[in-house]
């Protein structure tokens, strides 16, 4: 009691000045103590006459460093105080932010939280929390690191928290809330082919795949479920990226810290042990590679990596595929005898379509060249000069049809996007025979083409065998014809030896084939380096995201999983 009565009475006083350094002011209860930067903490806009208000002119103009400051420690000296009216009035939406910050405390069991702010970078502030999540009889101290920016107001330029999820914690994205209680969802203790448990210690990159298991099957593995604060995704989680109606895959809730062990349910999946540590080792320290390799005649998932761990880009990425994409569209070409292996074919500098003109990288031309050769080097312009002849849904139908793509319908055992190949007309119809425009994948998607191509029919990649709950694959409603089919490997294995995958696939015995991409990206300096391919009955796929060619830094990885898979 002695220590409260102390903080009650420091709290009659002026909280003291430390220039922008962060001074600390001992309270009693909830939310325990709170961080100042120096200056009045309590200051609102209605100590302000409204005439005198309405006088003023709009702020504009870059924000100063006593705006930010002061800002950050109105916001971070309300919430701490409990003040979470106060706290959402100092951000630029407060009706989204006072719902948050009051789950905080009633929903998430948050207490005697304490921030600390670091040193502003600009208009950004990053800040320590400390706290305490408290459930029934259990408690658990909680530690994490977030961030927050003042921006301008729209309407008056007044400073304010620029208003995210992320704010409150960096693991939310807008839409997400915290909750502690008994999770919904038992532990999983999920297995390898062998038997050999999993483990995100172990296999870094499948934190994601094993919150992605345990929500699909924790009540149905025999668990019981522990006391848990968790981050439970919203209706705008739906590619991780805050946007719903993508047609990405659902990200799935996220265990933040465990109060209580819940009893695990067991789950065997496809994922091959050494293969996997193979795959973690190839994306180990590459933050934008992500890799998947499967086997092409059943689509068991034997890896699944990510240099990124924060989000399953292998499995939920929503990425224009660049060139790999060419795979899919030559064995349209050659459906509809557009294009034959060794005949001649267009390949110059330019071609323009619906009004814009494509070109070639380096503004290359093969002239008096094969259909193989354009496929080999990549040529653009060999795909896009096809344009005319081809109908605004053929390669919409093409990728469904054959390649099992863009039905959203696949069911893995986790969430996944399946691939998006939208019906377009003109340039973006063009853009999207060479994997832009509208085309978006990611790694899974595009092992399961060179898997296709291997196997001659669509096998839906899973992660959890059917059998283990009754659910129906995904199939394809045709396959391609025994000619196209020899004519898309012979591409492929003729890219691998002397194309642009050659290179990277030095060394790579059997029967192989290969398909290189680059994929430009808005505001990016480098393009999405893709690369896909099949060995024997292994077929595999990656992207290094701003990485540059794919052949460069792709193909090494996806090479070298080849080769790891004997």
């Amino acid at each position: 009691m002695g220590s409260r009565r102390a903080a009650a009475e420091r709290r009659r006083t002026k909280p003291a000045v430390i220039g922008s350094v962060a001074a600390v002011v001992v309270a009693g209860a909830g939310f325990g103590v709170y961080a100042v930067y120096g200056g009045d903490a309590g200051g609102e806009d209605s100590a302000r006459t409204k005439s005198a208000a309405a006088a003023e002119k709009v702020k504009s103009g870059p924000l100063t460093a006593a705006e930010v400051t002061s800002t950050a420690q109105r916001f971070l000296t309300a919430w701490q105080k409990g003040d979470v009216a106060g706290a959402a009035a100092a951000t630029d939406d407060a009706e989204a932010a006072k719902a948050l910050l009051t789950g905080y405390a009633k929903d998430a069991h948050v207490k005697d939280a304490t921030f600390t702010a670091g040193t502003p970078a600009g208009a950004k502030v990053p800040f320590a929390v400390k706290a305490t999540v408290a459930y029934e009889k259990t408690s658990e101290p909680l530690a994490y690191d977030s961030a927050l920016t003042v921006v301008r107001r729209a309407g008056d330029g007044e400073p304010r928290v620029d208003w995210h999820a992320a704010v409150v914690h960096p693991e939310l994205r807008d839409g997400d809330r915290l909750v502690t209680g008994k999770a919904g969802d038992p532990p999983v203790k999920a297995l390898d082919r062998d038997g050999g448990e999993i483990t995100a210690a172990e296999y870094p990159s499948l934190g994601t795949v094993l919150d992605g298991l345990r929500d699909k099957y924790g009540k149905k593995a025999g668990g019981t479920p522990g006391i848990e604060l968790r981050v439970v995704r919203g209706e705008k989680a739906g590619d991780g990226k805050g946007a719903k109606g993508s047609g990405a895959g659902e990200v799935a809730d996220e265990t933040l810290l465990e109060l209580s062990k819940g009893t695990p349910g067991t789950l065997k999946t496809t994922l091959d042990p050494a293969l996997q540590a193979a795959a973690e080792q190839q994306v180990d320290g590459k933050k934008g590679a992500s890799v998947v390799l499967m086997r092409a005649s059943t689509g068991e998932i034997l890896a699944v990596a990510n240099g990124g761990h924060g989000f399953n880009t292998a499995f939920l990425g929503s990425l224009a595929p660049g060139s790999t994409m060419k795979v899919v569209t030559a064995s349209m070409l050659l459906e509809k005898d557009l294009a034959s292996v060794n005949e001649k074919h267009p390949c110059p500098k330019y071609f323009t379509y619906g009004g814009w003109k494509f070109q070639n990288d380096d503004k290359f031309e093969i002239k008096d060249g094969t259909f193989k050769a354009s496929f080999a080097r990549s040529c653009n312009t060999a795909f896009i000069s096809q344009a005319p002849e081809l109908k605004d849904d053929d390669l919409t139908r093409q990728a469904k049809e054959v390649f099992g793509l863009s039905m959203n319908n696949w069911s893995v055992g986790v969430s996944t996007f399946d691939g998006r190949v939208p019906v377009q007309s003109k340039a973006q119809m063009a853009a999207s025979l060479i994997g832009q425009g509208g085309v978006r994948m990611n790694p899974l998607n595009m092992a399961s083409v060179s898997a296709t191509v291997k196997s001659g029919s669509f096998h839906q990649p899973y992660l959890v065998a059917p059998s283990v709950d009754g659910r129906k694959l995904a199939t394809a409603s045709r396959t391609m014809s025994g000619s196209t089919l020899a004519a898309l490997r012979e591409l492929m294995s003729y890219t691998a030896a002397y194309g642009t995958a050659a290179e990277a696939m030095a060394g790579v015995s059997g029967d192989v084939g290969a398909k290189t991409g680059s994929a430009e990206v808005d505001g990016q300096e480098k393009p999405n380096g893709w690369f896909t391919a099949y060995r024997g009955d292994l077929a595999a796929a990656g992207v290094v995201q701003q990485g540059g060619h794919g052949g460069d830094t792709a193909g090494p990885i996806v090479a070298a999983l080849l080769k790891a898979g004997g």
